[in-house]
């Protein structure tokens, strides 16, 4: 998570894990933890969702509106993992929310990151137990040491989509960010 703060941008990590789970649903309870964390602020806020999960990217911008038309069901069969799908859709109605997706295992560094705690928590099954302050800075001070991401520079990319969102811009599906 990322937030504009007075003394520039904070970052902070959530991850979370359940056994015998999948990826979908992995993904789905991420973004539902994330969106709840942030409503006890009582504002509105302005979220940027990014997503290497397509089946979460494209459930919430594409699916999910045309289920919920229907009363919760699809043309054919049953919605999987229901029960979420509807807890992120109320979680989102809180806040201005924007899903977009960035290719996983691409060497994005936000998304390396957040693949590697991910595969951690699963791995041995821990959580964060909350939104804990943030690995990214140190994570990326080595990768910088072994030569990686060297142009790369987090708070410019923060910036960038900050200024988009504020411009009112929708950002499309593959955002790039």
């Amino acid at each position: 998570m990322e937030v504009r703060a007075k003394d520039g941008i904070e970052r902070r990590d959530l991850f979370i894990c359940e056994p015998d789970t999948t990826n979908n649903r992995m993904a789905l309870s991420g973004a539902i933890s994330a969106l709840e964390l942030l409503t006890p602020r009582r504002q509105k806020l302005s979220v940027l969702v990014v997503s290497d999960s397509e089946y979460l990217v494209r459930g919430i911008r594409e699916w999910a509106p045309n289920w919920m038309a229907r009363g919760w069901r699809r043309k054919t069969g049953a919605i999987e993992n229901l029960e979420l799908w509807q807890a992120l859709v109320q979680a989102a109605s809180r806040h201005e929310v924007q899903f977009t997706w960035v290719r996983g295992h691409q060497g994005h560094p936000k998304n390396e990151y957040v693949d590697q705690l991910a595969v951690r928590a699963a791995k041995e099954q821990i959580g964060s137990q909350g939104v804990v302050p943030s690995g990214f800075d140190e994570w990326l001070a080595a990768r910088r040491a072994k030569g990686q991401y060297l142009d790369y520079d987090p708070d410019a990319a923060f910036a960038a989509v900050e200024r988009r969102l504020s411009a009112g811009e929708r950002i499309p599906l593959d955002g790039g960010v």
